[in-house]
């Protein structure tokens, strides 16, 4: 790979996927719609784009070629179809982000607990996907139209919750803060389970997945999953303090309709490995506990 193409990579592992990209030499193009600034200067090529206008794709990409797309912010069957159009004959190779969304609510999904070439997707925009059961049909969607219409080959990595020191959703570190200062928080069902990722780890899954040639679809993460009451105890266990759980308190951004996590066994065969997710989740819940100290 010496050239590669990103839908997005202004944020979190996006950002972190274009610097693993240019430690090793490639050279990077970032397509997104300019409203995020990002911290490259003139070591990157920046497209502007709206992914909900095919015309601005078109536009963009005209006469442009790489070796490699990721796609990081599609979020809808109409996005995922004008991206293909947009990039025929431009790339050999398309990795997207997808998510452990698109199995049903559960535990211990395998990759072929979903299959998108078995999936009928109905063509749509963004707005039209609402809440958790919309987004599970975009991904799905995305999934469906990119694995049974590129003429090149497809990879869609799908990731479980990403946690990280650089996680500007703050979803770990509400949990932490609620209990190390003994605000109220609302956990609706404490027995839900997750699986988890690391950011870095993330980024870096998606830099080997492309090397690799890998196609079809993949689970990465941290081998075990865990309920949010587990991860409420080991807070405390950490902190010192009882947590506050209260139907009036804050709700927990982890209320979900129900469990989601992953079997990454099939990543582990081929060879990879992730931070096992209590040495993960410690590292993590220490790093907030100092923040709140330094604070």
């Amino acid at each position: 790979m010496k050239s590669a193409l990103i839908l997005g990579g202004t944020q979190f592992v996006g950002k972190r996927l274009v610097q693993l990209l240019l430690d090793q030499g490639i050279e990077v193009t970032i397509a997104t719609r300019g409203k995020t600034p990002d911290p490259f200067g003139n070591q990157i090529t920046r497209l502007k784009i709206n992914r909900e206008d095919a015309g601005s794709l078109d536009h963009a990409f005209r006469g442009q070629k790489w070796d490699v797309i990721f796609d990081q912010t599609c979020y809808s069957s109409q996005e995922a179809l004008a991206a293909l159009k947009a990039l025929e004959g431009k790339a050999g190779q398309y990795v997207f982000t997808s998510s452990q969304a698109v199995y049903d609510f559960g535990t211990n999904h395998k990759e072929g607990n979903f299959n998108p070439l078995n999936f009928t997707p109905k063509l749509k925009h963004r707005a039209e996907y609402m809440g958790y059961v919309g987004y599970q049909e975009a991904k799905r969607s995305a999934e469906a139209i990119l694995f049974q219409k590129a003429p090149i080959t497809v990879a869609a990595i799908r990731f479980p919750i990403i946690i990280g020191k650089d996680d500007y959703t703050n979803r770990l570190k509400f949990h932490v803060d609620h209990v190390n200062s003994g605000e109220a928080m609302y956990i609706a069902n404490p027995e839900l389970r997750y699986s988890f990722i690391d950011s870095t780890e993330a980024a870096k899954f998606l830099l080997d997945i492309a090397t690799s040639g890998y196609h079809g679809a993949i689970n990465p993460g941290s081998s075990k999953d865990l309920s949010l009451r587990e991860l409420v105890t080991l807070i405390e266990e950490m902190t010192g303090k009882k947590a506050k759980l209260d139907v009036d308190g804050a709700p927990s951004p982890y209320n979900l309709p129900g469990p989601w996590s992953v079997n990454t066994n099939l990543a582990q065969a081929l060879g990879y490995s992730f931070t096992p997710l209590d040495k993960l989740l410690n590292q993590l819940i220490h790093f907030y506990i100092e923040q709140e100290v330094v604070g």
